[in-house]
């Protein structure tokens, strides 16, 4: 137990101190917000150390005494003004919710208008981000934000467990299902408390994957309640038990994304935190022409009440497929296209016949990328091909191994292509 609920006697929303308990219902009835409870807990746990006195020796003190010790204690936040007046209260409330009136002066906040500025990366700063030299962790958060549109808080709410069933079934889009149960973990997981899903693409499959493969290799077996991203210490005097449930930090996922921003030599890389991710999220739904309505959804945005039994449990696939079709990396997909023109010529020039060549062509189609398919398209040993001795043919190619490429060319062979391979289509010079 934390030591704050420790020292207030909290279990959930109750307390062994009926002063604590009272605040507790209050805060259920209005917003029953994890993350409101634990600012006024932390508040009061500070006010009741100060004073040397429980919570309910505090209230039995009287509205004289307590508005003059508030006082104090907000004056010695005045570094702060505003800190100070939103300290000053939430101990009102814990006042007057166990029947106290008290009065305090507040501290004087002149109007003002502060934005911070941000920059939206576009999505081929994005892949320079992922590629920059990140981690295999830090790659991993970088694809999941933008491809979730998920909060930062969301994402440190979430477990193995979360995702394990689909990712044993090899499902692609991954639907990630966000639930006022993930509040128990992080208190800002689920904002409005509203139950939602979204989806990660292959590419952050792939990188969570391989995520999960190194964190197994130097910590053990993942369990299915530990942390999906965990803080990654290099001091010795954590032990791998602890460090396997050490969530990564808030601090630490908005470090990974400006550091990565500024290897990928982003000028304005102190302006992208991790929040933009979920703006660029959102630039791409829109560039997919995605329904307004599956856009305010995916974003985990109240929809109009006629709207919310049309996002039920049977929808997922529906929208899953709508999501299918989204280019986070259109750039980087232009160019998956023209290899897949590539790879499909290459069979036709060696002369494959057509329902081999139709394999390849649904293979490919399969897969965002070609490096996906690649292990499809082994299977239809392609390369295995060899010009029958005697035939006819014009036009003669062989596939061969790099190591066999000089004695080739000195008896008059050209390289037509390099397959992905690593193998080299040559032809002989005519």
């Amino acid at each position: 137990m934390p030591p704050i609920e420790e020292y207030l006697k909290v279990k959930d929303w109750d307390s062994g101190y009926f002063s604590i308990k009272n605040l507790l219902q209050h805060l259920k009835r209005k917003t029953k917000s994890e993350g409101s409870k634990k600012v006024f807990l932390a508040i009061i746990y500070q006010f009741c150390k100060r004073n040397n006195l429980s919570p309910d020796e505090i209230i039995e003190k009287g509205s004289e005494w307590l508005s003059e010790k508030i006082q104090e204690f907000g004056d010695s936040k005045s570094e702060s003004p505003r800190y100070a007046n939103g300290v000053m209260n939430k101990l009102a409330t814990f006042a007057k919710v166990n029947g106290l009136d008290v009065s305090y002066e507040s501290y004087h906040v002149p109007a003002r208008y502060m934005k911070i500025s941000e920059y939206i990366p576009s999505s081929e700063e994005i892949w320079s981000m992922v590629t920059s030299g990140a981690s295999l962790r830090d790659q991993a958060v970088i694809l999941f934000l933008y491809e979730s549109g998920i909060r930062n808080s969301t994402l440190r709410a979430l477990r193995w467990s979360d995702l394990d069933e689909e990712l044993k079934e090899n499902k692609v889009p991954l639907c990630i299902k966000i639930t006022p149960e993930l509040r128990k973990r992080d208190p800002y997981a689920t904002k409005g408390l509203i139950p939602y899903f979204t989806f990660i693409h292959s590419e952050v499959v792939e990188a969570l994957k391989k995520y999960r493969k190194e964190r197994i290799r130097l910590y053990g077996e993942i369990g299915k309640d530990e942390p999906l991203f965990i803080a990654e210490s290099k001091s010795g005097r954590i032990n791998k038990i602890e460090r396997r449930n050490r969530i990564i930090t808030s601090v630490t996922i908005e470090w990974i994304v400006k550091q990565a921003a500024r290897r990928a030599g982003i000028k304005q890389w102190q302006d992208i935190r991790p929040h933009v991710l979920r703006k660029a999220f959102e630039s791409a739904l829109r560039n997919a022409r995605l329904d307004v309505k599956d856009q305010e959804f995916l974003m985990g945005h109240i929809l109009a009440g006629s709207q919310d039994t049309y996002y039920d449990k049977t929808k997922i696939d529906e929208l899953r497929n709508k999501y299918a079709k989204i280019e986070f990396f259109p750039q980087r997909f232009q160019t998956e296209e023209l290899r897949k023109k590539q790879i499909i010529d290459t069979a036709k020039m060696l002369g494959y016949p057509e329902d081999k060549i139709k394999k390849v062509e649904e293979a490919l189609a399969k897969y965002k990328t070609v490096d996906e398919a690649m292990n499809e398209i082994r299977k239809l040993s392609l390369e295995s091909y060899k010009v029958r001795e005697g035939a006819v043919n014009s036009d003669p190619k062989k596939v061969i191994k790099e190591d066999e490429l000089e004695h080739y060319l000195a008896e008059g062979w050209d390289v037509h292509t390099v397959l992905p391979s690593g193998r080299i289509l040559i032809r002989r010079l005519l």
